[in-house]
């Protein structure tokens, strides 16, 4: 999922403007959201009451769903979000996948409203759950019989599809990560790591195990070569019977669902903190840098015998310059090697290529 929540912002927006609306109006509204999703409200000044909304999402695996549309177990979860609300209403308009009929007229003025608006609003996170519920209980049920497990490969967006492969005792759910930026892949594996010493504790020994490896596990042998090619390895959850009974069925799905969305908002956290960190430690070094500027704009107090003293600083460096300049000439003569000895040069060198010794006949006395 794009986000956390399971319902819809925009689509919750639309619905309870419909709901709230005190003057009868015309809506024929289209939204789209996050992998491919529609939706499609339409309502009558004649008959406000009643709202019509069509969705259209694309299934996680195209293999396993039936043809003809969603499945009766789906079907049957959507039914249970408001029975005396939301009626299904068949055949859905074309090009959808289903088409829902809304009676606001039997929803309470109050608080219970936003309620079951907000639990409208979530019908596709609804079908996207009850889709991989299905499979983690029905799927490859000959091919278990037959001692072969094939991973099943579930898409919700083209770009982020995992892949989920029922063994015997465990579940497994592979997720290739791909990351646009090289920083994001370097925060991303310290991330994996620390995820798997953290599920390796005794503190968290109950959720399922994490594994991170930046080959593919051998289960996904045989899959087409641009799924397995990624540059931030492959995290894999080993998720047992004890994950998927009751109420943990829904969380464990939940969670499997927004894996992607989660190590994204993870790495942007990250990412944001980093630069939030260097910003601060930039601001401290200019401030420490304006700090000394400032002192040495400081003017200096006028004291007796300050005309003199300006001179021996002058003197000082100018010595230091001239020393400097006469050992730089006299290191590169040095270097230099003559094939032909010249007599009389030892002697000449001694005399003229000495460097000069400096030495001032003014002192310099503390005024008191």
């Amino acid at each position: 999922m794009a986000s956390f929540e399971r319902a819809s912002p925009a689509l919750k927006e639309v619905l309870l403007r419909i709901y709230r609306t005190e003057k009868p109006t015309e809506v024929d509204h289209h939204l789209y959201e996050f992998g491919s999703v529609e939706y499609h409200i339409k309502s009558s000044a004649s008959d406000p009451q009643l709202t019509y909304l069509s969705l259209s999402t694309p299934p996680l695996n195209q293999g396993v769903l039936q043809s003809y549309g969603l499945s009766p177990y789906t079907i049957q979860m959507v039914r249970e979000i408001s029975t005396d609300v939301l009626d299904i209403v068949e055949p859905a308009k074309e090009g959808y996948q289903l088409t829902l009929r809304l009676d606001f007229s039997k929803i309470r003025r109050g608080k219970d409203s936003l309620k079951v608006i907000t639990e409208i609003s979530s019908v596709q996170a609804v079908i996207l759950s009850s889709q991989l519920k299905e499979m983690l209980q029905n799927v490859n049920s000959w091919d278990a019989s037959q001692g072969l497990y094939k991973p099943i490969k579930l898409v919700y967006h083209p770009r982020e599809p995992f892949y989920v492969i029922r063994q015997p005792e465990k579940i497994i759910a592979v997720f290739p990560m791909r990351f646009k930026e090289y920083s994001d892949v370097i925060i991303a594996t310290s991330f994996f790591q620390e995820l798997m010493d953290v599920g390796s504790s005794e503190k968290w020994a109950k959720v399922p195990p994490c594994s991170w490896s930046a080959i593919p596990p051998p289960e996904l042998r045989g899959e087409p070569f641009e799924d397995l090619s990624t540059n931030g390895g492959f995290v894999c959850f080993d998720i047992s019977s004890r994950h998927v009974e009751g109420k943990r069925l829904d969380k464990t799905v939940w969670s499997l669902l927004n894996f992607y969305a989660y190590v994204k908002y993870h790495v942007k956290c990250t990412r944001g903190f980093i630069q939030r960190r260097m910003r601060k430690r930039l601001d401290s070094l200019v401030e420490v840098l304006q700090n000394s500027s400032i002192e040495e704009d400081r003017p200096i107090k006028k004291v007796q015998g300050w005309r003199y003293m300006k001179k021996l600083v002058k003197l000082s460096s100018k010595s230091k310059i001239l020393k400097r300049r006469c050992h730089d000439f006299t290191r590169k003569i040095k270097r230099i090697r003559f094939r032909i000895k010249i007599h009389g040069f030892g002697r000449f060198r001694k005399r003229w290529l000495t460097i000069p010794k400096f030495s001032s006949s003014m002192g310099y006395t503390k005024l008191e």
